[in-house]
């Protein structure tokens, strides 16, 4: 018998075609708010002239700040869109 399950007949696994949906949907938000994101701290920390190999503390900090808010930001909206969803289910 095999830890892999060499030896076991595969189950059939049926898919809901709605899980797939809102696994799209979902990977789809990720993708669009780390684009945002990627666009909107870089166009904010970082500096035109590429002279170092490496990013300066400086744009590192702002970077790391930019991130942060982004995120808190982001959930706010979050947790405030998931209150008026629920007050409307009243």
């Amino acid at each position: 018998m095999s830890f892999f399950g060499g030896g076991l007949q595969p189950q059939q696994q049926t898919v809901n075609p709605q899980n797939i949906a809102m696994a799209e949907q979902e990977l789809d938000m990720v993708t669009d708010m780390f684009n945002r994101i990627a666009e909107s701290c870089h166009t904010k920390c970082i500096t035109k002239n590429y002279d170092l190999n490496d990013l300066t503390q400086a744009e590192s900090v702002c970077i790391d700040r930019c991130v942060a808010k982004f995120f808190d930001a982001y959930q706010k909206v979050g947790e405030k869109m998931q209150q008026m969803g629920q007050q409307n289910m009243r």
